[in-house]
């Protein structure tokens, strides 16, 4: 395959120190790579829809790079990365992209998903893909409070206040959507994120803040006004990484060939 070439892929991010490569430290992208040189005989440089934490889980990242290879197709590629990349990373798809195409630059929206688990008993099939939080969530004040964040808003008081310093935090959310759903008979509470772009740890502190609300910690308008204070004090606590999931990477179709 020659041309700029993307893969999608999924991970469960328990054993890897994020996505994004780092000397000396088990990463997605680093295996990734690893598997890529090995396959077409030169070092590949990726780039990746989004720089997923350390712990953080994967069902559609996106990740693209130049070839000029001329083999192998896409099925023997896939198949030779599955071969290759080692446990907790799957690629699901290989396509040919426009030659500007970038996963990143690309993307026209991104959808994560947060799953929590309430209540006295301890999830165990979901124990490494849940927040277990004990006791119960109130959804409709969480439903509530979610509203004041969809839209175009400076997002600065749900990140990491070093990662704000400089850049710009407005950000669009067209979506938060929170509902129930019963994996392996363990219930749990999804809470999906979608907007065009998101800042560092953005869903997590999100969903930190809409779980003081559902504990009833604070009242549903307070979440508005920790948005408008564009101050991360404001906000609530970081929900921790193994709750969340890159769901989803959009793209205008135009991209592929």
């Amino acid at each position: 395959m020659t041309g700029t070439i993307a893969i999608t892929l999924s991970y469960d991010g328990s054993g890897f120190a994020g996505f994004a490569r780092q000397p000396g430290l088990p990463t997605v992208q680093g295996r990734v790579e690893e598997a890529l040189a090995t396959i077409l005989r030169s070092e590949v440089d990726t780039v990746g829809a989004g720089r997923t934490d350390a712990g953080v889980h994967a069902l559609g990242q996106v990740m693209s790079f130049a070839s000029d290879s001329t083999e192998p197709d896409a099925l023997a590629l896939l198949r030779s990365l599955n071969a290759l990349v080692g446990e907790g990373i799957v690629v699901t798809g290989v396509r040919e992209a426009a030659a500007d195409f970038s996963a990143r630059h690309s993307a026209v929206g991104r959808e994560y998903r947060y799953r929590l688990v309430p209540g006295p008993v301890p999830p165990l099939f979901l124990a490494r893909h849940a927040w277990w939080v004990k006791g119960p969530l109130d959804l409709g004040s969480m439903r509530e409070a979610a509203r004041a964040l969809v839209g175009e808003h400076d997002f600065k008081s749900f990140c990491v206040t070093a990662s704000a310093e400089g850049q710009k935090t407005v950000r669009r959310l067209d979506l938060i959507d929170i509902g129930t759903e019963t994996v392996l008979g363990e219930h749990s509470v999804v809470v999906r994120v979608s907007g065009n772009a998101f800042l560092h740890s953005m869903v997590r502190v999100i969903v930190g803040s809409l779980v003081e609300v559902g504990r009833g910690r604070r009242p549903a308008a307070w979440v508005a006004e920790a948005l408008a204070a564009c101050d991360r004090a404001s906000a609530g606590p970081t929900a921790p990484p193994h709750g969340l999931v890159l769901w989803h990477v959009s793209y205008p179709d135009e991209c592929w060939l």
